[in-house]
């Protein structure tokens, strides 16, 4: 089985392009979602063991624990040394159970693949850009999304140019959905002829 890392800075249209991945039949884990489950499962008294009051109804409160992590570096790295080795097992399980299941292809959605060191993980990456004009409209359009935070978000982000440079495979979603869609479907045919062959 092929694994796929799929990656993208923010506002580059990752979780559209994981859609479309889901949508031609390829297994999609999204680390993301899954932190999301987390939060309200395993994760949940571990967190609230390190941060005192930020579970709330045994659910993680996301802003209070945003206002006492964000912005320190210690307590941070703390979170992510919880919540990273939990992900990392709910995507090796996913792997195993599609590797059994005979899937030929299955995508891993890492929003931080490079900066966490996950290349090793996959078998190819595909980066997800747009130019840089359109990916900040994208992430000012969010809702209680600045100029600032857009900065600092993307201060932490390996670049985009860079990342484009390591990818396997690109997908420009500033061509629209179409495009996209046609590239993604290019990727998965040009990965299926490689295992055949």
């Amino acid at each position: 089985m092929i694994v796929l890392g799929l990656t993208g800075s923010i506002g580059m249209g990752k979780s559209t392009t994981a859609k479309m991945f889901a949508e031609a039949c390829v297994p999609v884990h999204d680390s993301d979602e899954t932190v999301h489950r987390l939060y309200s499962g395993a994760a949940a008294p571990l967190i609230e063991a390190a941060f005192p009051g930020t579970v709330v109804d045994g659910v993680v409160d996301r802003v209070k624990l945003g206002a006492r992590v964000l912005g320190d570096a210690a307590a941070l790295k703390q979170l992510e040394a919880i919540i990273h080795p939990l992900v990392r097992a709910d995507a090796d399980a996913f792997l195993a159970r599609h590797r059994t299941a005979g899937e030929s292809i299955a995508v891993l959605d890492i929003p931080l693949l490079f900066e966490t060191g996950g290349r090793g993980r996959v078998d190819k990456v595909v980066v997800v850009t747009a130019p840089a004009e359109i990916q900040r409209q994208r992430v000012l359009a969010r809702p209680g999304m600045t100029e600032e935070k857009l900065a600092a978000i993307l201060a932490k982000q390996v670049p985009d140019e860079e990342k484009r440079r390591l990818a396997d495979f690109v997908i420009d979603t500033g061509q629209g959905l179409d495009a996209a869609r046609t590239a993604v479907a290019g990727i998965i045919a040009e990965l299926r002829g490689q295992r055949g062959s």
